[in-house]
């Protein structure tokens, strides 16, 4: 039988909540600056192995998976500033107690409240938990018609009202939570990070990765399971998750050097991961060979590179675009790799066929 990940998370991160527990902590270094306004129970009840709150700006609205305690939402609270919106998402009653009630603190000591917990699954952002328990408090399910009604509640909400809207969200953030989530339900995660992003949005992900695929006698392991440990991705598979959900200019920003935990000869290492939502409007292909192209050249260091989109592009040889690549190219975390210029309506010549091979061993 299969392990029921759910409980056993939930029974060890309540536990956790109310006691401190070591052994769910990877060594992070936080930026000291931003822990003095967060109560110390918060900062003592931290379980994560990252930081992503390092990789969010001053006035954006981000959103945090598995928020536990409040520690990255008090930390992206200053960060982002009184014109910025840090939003928490959470299942765990005991851990959103612990962040509710330090919020009060941590307003007070940094002068505004941008701050909001919200009870949810982070597999499922559009239901919004406490409102389920306030219709079930009014509304019993003793029998099929009742059933009928609340799952006709959970429908409207999810269509009409999601916890968390389409494209409203400009970072989504997460500190060793993912891993947490059961492997059948990993790819709708991903989904609904893809969904909640606004165009141009991106995801920083801080997780538990493997360097090596976990075998299954592991992943029924409920103490491994619980401890970020079973079900981490494997780091491949990690970056790869972004890119089969739709992502791009997927990164890999911070890897642990040294194995946090060896299991069993698999090495287990904190990972940070960051990857971009693409404009996927409707312009159609005749539309777009309508607009008239622009030039972009790749830079370099290598002899090319290729996008997740499957273009190739070779250092310094000009390559024509359609206006929503130059977007993507312009703005987006290729920005730095490229030279974009107007198109002088010329056709350029066309790319090599291969890549050109040294002369001379390095």
């Amino acid at each position: 039988m299969s392990l029921e990940t759910e409980p056993v998370v939930a029974s060890r991160y309540s536990a956790a909540a109310e006691a401190v527990e070591p052994a769910l902590c990877c060594p992070v270094d936080y930026d000291a600056r931003y822990l003095k306004a967060i109560p110390q129970e918060v900062i003592d009840r931290d379980y994560g192995c990252g930081d992503p709150s390092k990789f969010v700006s001053a006035g954006e609205t981000v959103l945090d998976l598995g928020s536990g305690g409040g520690k990255i939402c008090f930390i992206a609270s200053q960060v982002v500033g009184p014109t910025g919106r840090v939003i928490g998402v959470d299942m765990n009653d005991n851990m959103l107690r612990l962040a509710r009630e330090s919020q009060i603190t941590v307003a007070k000591n940094i002068g505004y409240d941008n701050v909001t917990f919200l009870k949810g699954r982070i597999q499922d952002l559009a239901i919004d938990r406490d409102k389920v328990e306030e219709f079930l408090k009014a509304n019993c399910v003793t029998d099929e018609a009742s059933l009928r009604k609340l799952e006709s509640q959970v429908s409207m909400m999810r269509r009409e009202a999601p916890m968390i809207p389409d494209n409203s969200i400009d970072v989504v953030v997460s500190n060793c939570v993912l891993n947490l989530v059961d492997t059948h339900e990993k790819e709708q995660l991903f989904e609904e990070i893809f969904r909640v992003l606004r165009v141009g949005g991106r995801a920083v992900i801080s997780d538990i990765v493997s360097d090596q695929a976990i075998p299954e006698h592991l992943q029924q392991d409920a103490d491994l399971w619980s401890g970020c440990i079973s079900g981490a991705f494997r780091d491949t598979d990690f970056l790869n998750a972004f890119t089969r959900a739709g992502f791009y200019g997927t990164e890999l920003v911070v890897l642990q050097n040294e194995p946090w935990q060896v299991v069993e000869g698999i090495e287990f290492r904190s990972a940070t991961v960051i990857a971009y939502k693409p404009d996927l409007s409707d312009r159609s292909d005749e539309e777009l060979a309508e607009e008239e192209p622009s030039i972009v050249i790749y830079r370099g260091p290598f002899a090319a590179a290729r996008d997740e989109f499957g273009t190739e592009y070779w250092r310094a040889e000009p390559a024509e675009v359609d206006s929503r690549t130059l977007e993507r190219i312009a703005s987006g975390p290729y920005a730095d790799q490229f030279i974009c210029i107007a198109s002088d309506g010329q056709k350029r010549g066309k790319q090599p066929r291969s890549l050109p091979v040294a002369t001379k061993c390095c």
